[in-house]
């Protein structure tokens, strides 16, 4: 299970550091353009690892129905806030799940879910993914289709920043074989190819696109704030080119879009 202290801790100051920084904004605009494609009013999804509400907020502000779920307690209590603030109690349902114990959801469910997502790098921190690929499969019915952010393995903006700061272990921390210690938390950066496989037996994959490739990672944002004309630009020209082969594999994060079998 994942260490929820961890994430309390971490919870007071992320959505300053995060959601509302000018990348961090950016950022989720594209996870955004991800989620709204395949989720439409009215349909019934699961969020792994909602953080402090965000996505959920946006989703049930368009009439999508969420189960936004989370083992951190202190998460939590800041997205029932957001999603209370907002009036959307009736649309998002705010629940502590830890995502390696979604089997208890499965006797619960009032019946096959219309999709789920991870954003941000929630399955980073999941040792075992095929255990969570077939909770999700029970969970939806055939056809649903799951959007998952995950930070890969590959990604030349940290190489280059890191670099440049004279700090070598960290350019090149994704590419341990075992995984980054940090917190008391193993967090693994697989790659495109693991995450298909690891999901395969359930699920197809129907897009894959890049997210952070040309953009820099939010560690940048006072960088980004002295220069917002060319971070702007390099965003458009990142969402022209999100889908090519290679992009995906180059980003601080990638985006896959599965459809349940």
């Amino acid at each position: 299970m994942i260490p929820a202290a961890v994430f309390d801790a971490l919870a007071p100051g992320y959505d300053a550091r995060f959601t509302q920084s000018a990348l961090g904004r950016m950022l989720r605009r594209a996870v955004w353009r991800w989620l709204d494609r395949p989720f439409a009013r009215g349909a019934r999804v699961l969020e792994l690892n909602c953080g402090t509400g965000e996505d959920a907020r946006h989703l049930g502000g368009r009439g999508v129905r969420v189960l936004a779920t989370d083992a951190s307690a202190a998460m939590l209590d800041l997205a029932r806030a957001k999603i209370d603030g907002a009036g959307l109690g009736s649309s998002v349902e705010v629940r502590h799940v830890d995502i390696e114990r979604l089997d208890a959801l499965i006797a619960e469910s009032p019946g096959p879910l219309d999709g789920a997502f991870s954003t941000f790098g929630g399955l980073n921190c999941v040792a075992d993914l095929g255990r969570v690929a077939s909770a999700l499969a029970a969970l939806l019915r055939p056809g649903a289709r799951v959007v998952l952010c995950v930070m890969g393995p590959l990604v030349p903006w940290e190489w280059a920043w890191f670099l440049a700061h004279g700090q070598v272990g960290k350019a090149f921390r994704r590419l341990a074989r075992n995984g980054v210690e940090w917190r008391g938390i193993t967090v693994r950066y697989p790659s495109v190819g693991t995450m298909r496989r690891a999901f395969a037996p359930r699920f197809t994959v129907r897009r894959v696109g890049g997210l952070g490739v040309l953009v820099p990672p939010t560690y940048a944002e006072t960088w980004a704030r002295r220069h917002p004309r060319l971070v702007e630009r390099l965003d458009r020209w990142e969402r022209r080119i999100e889908g090519w082969p290679i992009v995906p594999w180059l980003g601080d994060h990638y985006l896959l879009e599965l459809e349940r079998r």
